[in-house]
């Protein structure tokens, strides 16, 4: 990428290289497909744009799809080595009478949590997931608390818990826009457990089960997530899928059935496919200029984001986008690492499209005496 200093002293225009070749048009954008669900949400997973949406933030029944979040509790914990894989579950009565989708498991025999966890996340397993609440936190009303604390941490604004299954209860829902934050969180933070969504089938207790995720066998670039349904709910499906190097997640909730949701699910995702594109611009630490700092222990301070920056745009229109840094004047020490010392603009053929914070890559102290005295003068005649 090719950076250009202009004439002002605040401002910095960033020319982007050509994604395509000279002369390609630009593809008309359509209206997203209508969605036969209550709620749905698509989203790049790496610009977080959102593509379609209707009743994003209404609270719905999310049925199974509290899986999701009950299996990313369990892959934090397996993080932070609070249990292991290996580790021996003992199956309560609770957990063995649970109804709906079951992995099998039988009252007071120990099964690893290796096996749970791919139970719930393959199978959706009611036993499983109660089982794993349970060893984690000694009760599934206290799991439920844990998964309520991570909700918030992660933004989910709308969403309470009330148990790690999903089966019926008063109190229990989530957004479309709020499952897709955790599922993000899932293939963020731990890929290596996300992979096992993409599993088709699992045998336990010598029963064969499938995945009920039925875009596995329709589409090769979708490799997870999950499925859920309850008479209230309806038919609902959260997926991933990834083509070349962008991803996008789709989130489909209260459909009338299987198929449905199948289908609604892969309409959504072929048309962010068709006619978007994501691309990272600028990562994290990267310096994309460096300004003067007067009255400090150094004179030139890189700047940067803070975290890797990606765009998601109509396809064949990376011609026409443009970033435009301004930076505070007169900056003087001492300047903490991570200061906010400006923004970058983005523009698309001239229109705003997202603006982030340009920050400080490194420390400056104070400079001594004669640096202050002298930047002093320098300053007057600035």
């Amino acid at each position: 990428m090719q950076l250009q200093k202009t004439t002002s002293v605040s401002t910095l225009l960033l020319l982007l290289a050509l994604c395509i070749p000279q002369g390609h048009a630009a593809t008309p954008i359509p209206a997203p497909p209508q969605v036969a669900a209550s709620g749905h949400l698509l989203v790049d997973f790496d610009s977080g744009r959102v593509l379609s949406e209707e009743n994003a933030d209404q609270r719905l029944e999310p049925a199974s799809l509290t899986k999701i979040m009950t299996a990313y509790v369990v892959m934090r914990e397996l993080k932070q080595g609070n249990i292991t894989l290996q580790d021996p579950v003992r199956v309560s009565r609770k957990a063995w009478k649970a109804p709906g989708s079951r992995m099998f498991i039988e009252v007071d025999k120990q099964v690893s949590v290796e096996l749970l966890l791919k139970g719930m996340i393959i199978q959706s397993g009611n036993d499983a997931s109660i089982a794993l609440a349970e060893h984690i936190a000694g009760s599934e009303e206290t799991f439920a608390n844990l998964m309520n604390e991570h909700a918030r941490r992660l933004g989910m604004h709308n969403t309470h818990f009330d148990n790690s299954t999903g089966l019926p209860s008063d109190n229990h829902y989530t957004t479309p826009r709020d499952i897709a934050l955790v599922a993000a969180a899932t293939i963020r933070e731990s890929p290596e457990y996300y992979a096992w969504y993409a599993i088709r089938e699992m045998r336990f207790n010598d029963i064969n089960q499938h995945n009920r995720n039925r875009l596995l066998w329709r589409d090769d670039s979708v490799d997870g997530i999950k499925t859920g349904h309850t008479e209230a709910a309806g038919f609902c499906l959260v997926a991933s899928a990834r083509r070349d190097d962008q991803r996008l997640i789709s989130v489909v909730m209260g459909t009338k059935s299987d198929d449905a949701r199948a289908r609604e699910s892969q309409s959504l995702l072929n048309y962010g496919f068709r006619f978007f594109e994501t691309h990272r611009l600028y990562g994290t630490g990267e310096a994309l200029t460096r300004v003067r700092v007067w009255k400090g222990s150094q004179e030139q301070l890189p700047l940067g984001l803070g975290a890797d920056l990606h765009v998601t745009i109509p396809r064949h229109q990376y011609k026409n986008l443009k970033a435009d840094m301004r930076i505070e004047p007169g900056i003087t020490a001492p300047v903490a690492k991570g200061a906010v010392l400006g923004s970058v603009h983005l523009t698309l053929g001239g229109e705003a499209l997202e603006q982030v914070p340009l920050i400080a890559l490194e420390q400056v102290d104070a400079g001594g005496l004669w640096q202050s005295a002298k930047d002093s003068v320098l300053l007057w005649f600035e």
